[in-house]
């Protein structure tokens, strides 16, 4: 028996990181993603699909069908001695891949890791964690972020690689990793589950040159522009409501007219398109290894960002970022020597290898286009993520949900497909129930929704949402309340109109933040101070730099700095 005579079905999760919600064709852009959009174009396009607004809560959820705190990710990586932000993958968790491999999937994975190495987990500790969580197969590298043309180090099954040449490019790496391990595994008669952990188009701005130039020119209209016309677009698609009003320009942000340095700020949004078209094109070389193996039709593919668009701002002086050993992530030099110039200058022009930047708040606003807020933050700009599913055997024609779900509905969804079973105890553990829900349902043409009330906290910031109706706080301010039926794009507080529903859903986030192990924000900062981490200010945010309110998080943070918080 082959693969394509195999009764379940190939399952494969893309992961996008730190892309907004409008970053690709199909939800508003200009930057031509063919190959997702052609995902979209006889797949389910979801417009409420929800993040947890960062990196490694998100990526904790989506392994294990967990809140994050439940996971052990409370915050980020290199955590706390308490239960919830330990900072690795919870003895009470169970990922995905263990589920499936112990269903009889071969289980494949390509990218980025960032939930951390739990000691408690069996394979010893030279194993990388992915594969002690059960992945079968392996390519891909644990923390953070780093340079997209050198990286000293990678996973490749049980042992450390380094790179040997300069014919390197993370983005591409991470795919024909995939795709090798994809073409053994369908030499077997085993389904394979594929983690696709792409960290496209995180920071550092950095593309070939050949892509960048493709983009030039672009973006010379400017923010402004670009927002107003992906908001267009977005209502063209359907995938927005018309009554909804774009959000206003971030209060930090000129109008464009007013702009200093434009040809460079056209540069940096020109390389992140270039980034996110390079992921793309990876996209289309798996779908055509798909369709020459002629698994494409029985394989089910989802497509998502773990957070929306990033404010994050690297600062030009390199001291406080030596301080913290940014540059010890590949950003200290080059393959062949050279040294790297840090941070969001116009002296620096960003793409090539030698340099290391972010494209600011600006261009964050119009990643998360129509929205508010950015990665860290539960507003809709910060948890709303573009998410498709592409199943060629059982979804014929384009369709587009509008009801919300969360990221916790993937995995319930792989191991719904997979006809497993979510264990009540793993590896002689007692496992948390799974807080998602199968979406198999809807991919069969039934109307579906979510029966849970979907909540989050993320340093402080909190969230609930219920039906028509969202409760959502920053760290230390008082909640605001609204009909996202009426007003996706947050613009009306309703709270003081409501008081009766804002009590009623703060009573539910409490119930749900008691039972997922949540702490107050206040309290994890306190402990934290006590270890002498210094990681986290007073105010909730983390020290390297910030420009205003958009603070450098913990995940820049290389795995040397992370284990001082063990």
């Amino acid at each position: 028996m082959n693969n394509l005579d195999s009764k379940k079905t190939n399952i494969i999760v893309i992961l996008a990181d730190d892309m907004g919600f409008s970053d690709i064709g199909s939800y508003g852009s200009e930057i031509k993603t063919p190959n997702i959009d052609k995902l979209a174009s006889n797949g389910i396009s979801f417009s409420q699909m929800y993040n947890n607004a960062r990196c490694c809560p998100s990526r904790a959820s989506l392994l294990t069908g967990l809140s994050p705190h439940q996971a052990g990710i409370g915050h980020m990586t290199g955590g706390l001695t308490v239960p919830g932000y330990e900072g690795y993958l919870s003895n009470n968790s169970v990922t995905i891949a263990q589920i499936l491999k112990s269903s009889g999937y071969e289980t494949i994975m390509s990218g980025k890791w960032h939930v951390g190495d739990n000691p408690q987990d069996e394979g010893g500790p030279d194993l990388p964690p992915p594969m002690k969580r059960g992945f079968d197969n392996l390519y891909g590298f644990g923390p953070g972020c780093r340079s997209y043309f050198y990286s000293p180090t990678m996973w490749e099954n049980d042992k450390e690689i380094e790179q040997d040449n300069s014919d390197f490019y993370l983005t591409n790496k991470i795919t024909d990793h995939a795709i090798q391990m994809i073409q053994k595994a369908t030499h077997s008669d085993k389904p394979f589950f594929c983690y696709l952990a792409y960290t496209a188009p995180h920071w550092p701005l950095q593309a070939p040159q050949k892509d960048i130039e493709k983009n030039l020119g672009q973006y010379i209209k400017g923010w402004d522009y670009i927002r107003t016309a992906r908001h267009e677009e977005l209502k063209k698609l359907k995938i927005l409501d018309s009554k909804w009003e774009i959000t206003p320009r971030d209060s930090d942000v000129p109008e464009w007219g007013k702009s200093k340095h434009q040809n460079w700020e056209d540069l940096r949004m020109s390389v992140y398109a270039a980034q996110i078209k390079i992921m793309d094109q990876g996209i289309g070389k798996i779908l055509k290894t798909l369709k020459n193996l002629k698994v494409d039709e029985n394989t089910l593919i989802m497509f998502l960002s773990d957070n929306g668009g990033c404010a994050e701002f690297l600062m030009e002086d390199p001291s406080p970022i030596n301080k913290y050993k940014l540059m010890d992530m590949g950003a200290q030099m080059t393959f062949d020597g050279k040294p790297v110039r840090i941070g969001n200058h116009p002296s620096i022009e960003p793409g090539p290898d030698d340099t290391y930047s972010s494209y600011d708040v600006a261009w964050a606003n119009v990643s998360n286009t129509p929205f508010r807020m950015y990665k860290r933050w539960l507003h809709e700009g910060g948890i709303s993520t573009p998410f498709i599913i592409h199943w060629p055997s059982k979804i014929k024609a384009p369709k587009i949900t509008h009801e919300p779900f969360h990221i916790t509905d993937i995995p319930a969804t792989c191991i719904d497909l997979a006809k497993a079973k979510y264990p009540s105890e793993f590896n002689g553990n007692i496992i948390s129930p799974i807080e998602g829900e199968s979406l198999l349902p809807l991919i069969n043409g039934i109307n579906q929704q979510r029966d849970k009330s979907i909540c989050f906290e993320h340093e402080g910031n909190r969230a609930i949402r219920e039906g028509e109706w969202k409760l959502v706080s920053e760290f230390n301010q008082n909640w605001e309340l609204y009909n996202i039926h009426d007003d996706r794009t947050e613009l009306n507080d309703l709270s003081e109109k409501n008081p009766a529903i804002v009590k009623a859903m703060n009573k539910k986030f409490d119930d749900w933040a008691k039972r997922s192990r949540v702490l107050p924000w206040e309290n994890v900062i306190s402990l934290n101070s006590k270890k002498g981490a210094e990681m986290i200010t007073s105010d909730g945010t983390f020290p390297m730099h910030s420009k205003n309110s958009h603070s450098i998080p913990i995940d820049t943070l290389p795995r040397s700095d992370q284990k001082k918080m063990d």
